[in-house]
């Protein structure tokens, strides 16, 4: 998600400068949103698929240990892979995103390969899928101009915890649309995810999103993300909107950068916090701006991308 067009008030200039200072001595400071130009990167096939090495991803979880408190708690009677139950849900109001409890299956997506500190950038999701591993997120949080080789997932974070652990990828696929050009209606990856030293599916673990196919406009949706430096998530509900037949609209204030790769959840059940996913904070002009979000559309190029990641 690109920051707002307009430039910022003189009273929040140096507030400015000072944040992006700060983001720049962590090494998060990226490129509309995706992979900083000096993150570790690695090549994957003509088809966008990477397979991480296991020691790339021991590595990243080594990285998180000094910043992230880990937990062993599960959600119960997990793997919840569809909404027992659902209520309606009402529009903020104002359309404003306002912090919000942890959700188990989303979490922010750390890079561990930059600066002296695991910092997160970016927003992602467990999906149902028939081997319990699978999350997805924005293709610009995991490739730009290459595979992202530092990534970890802490779903359910808040300050400083992971309470179902820190996973790291097995592998990453994207579209060969995003990967030749970066194409805004292919700006969707799911990953293949493990916890280290630990053979459990996430899906055991956090439960999981079931995913809509093709996507649908018009219903109230739940954006949940973290924004870059935040300990916590925040979250906002709205109509999406049809901007395009390949892009979805969703107008909210307040869902800034690190929220890139958020899930748009309907039929949420309120005992468990899974839903289904009907979109992916991306897309055009990579997510948008502060005061609106947008999404690929979810058809048939995302439902094959699923199906070939699911493997």
């Amino acid at each position: 998600m690109r920051p707002k067009v307009s430039g910022p008030a003189p009273v929040a200039l140096a507030a400015l400068i000072a944040a992006v200072l700060a983001l720049a001595g962590l090494g998060l400071l990226v490129a509309k949103r995706g992979a900083a130009t000096d993150a570790p990167l690695a090549d994957g096939d003509a088809t966008g698929h990477f397979a991480q090495p296991k020691a790339l991803g021991d590595e990243a979880a080594r990285a998180m240990a000094a910043v992230v408190r880990t937990g062993t708690a599960r959600v119960p009677g997990a793997p919840v892979t569809h909404a027992s139950g659902t209520a309606p849900l009402p529009v903020s109001d104002p359309l404003e995103a306002t912090g919000a409890e942890p959700s188990p299956a989303v979490g922010p997506l750390f890079y561990t390969g930059q600066g002296n500190t695991p910092g997160h950038g970016c927003t992602a999701s467990v999906v149902h899928s028939a081997k319990g591993d699978l999350v997805v997120t924005a293709a610009h949080c995991v490739h730009q101009d290459g595979f992202r080789t530092d990534i970890a997932f802490a779903p359910g974070y808040r300050d400083g915890v992971a309470p179902y652990g820190v996973w790291v990828p097995t592998s990453v696929d994207v579209a060969p649309e995003w990967v030749t050009n970066r194409d805004p209606d292919h700006d969707v990856a799911f990953l293949r995810v493990r916890r280290a030293g630990d053979s459990t599916p996430v899906e055991r673990v956090t439960g999981a999103e079931r995913i809509r196919f093709p996507s649908a406009t018009g219903r109230t949706a739940r954006v949940i993300g973290y924004p870059v430096g935040s300990e916590g998530p925040v979250a906002c509900q709205n109509k999406t909107e049809t901007l395009s037949p390949t892009q979805l609209r969703f107008p909210c204030r307040g869902l800034p950068n690190g929220t890139s790769g958020a899930p748009f959840l309907t039929d949420i059940d309120p005992a468990t916090g899974l839903g289904t996913i009907n979109g992916v904070l991306g897309g055009y002009e990579e997510g948008g701006d502060e005061e609106t979000s947008y999404s690929p559309y979810l058809g048939e190029a995302a439902a094959k991308l699923y199906r070939r990641a699911a493997g």
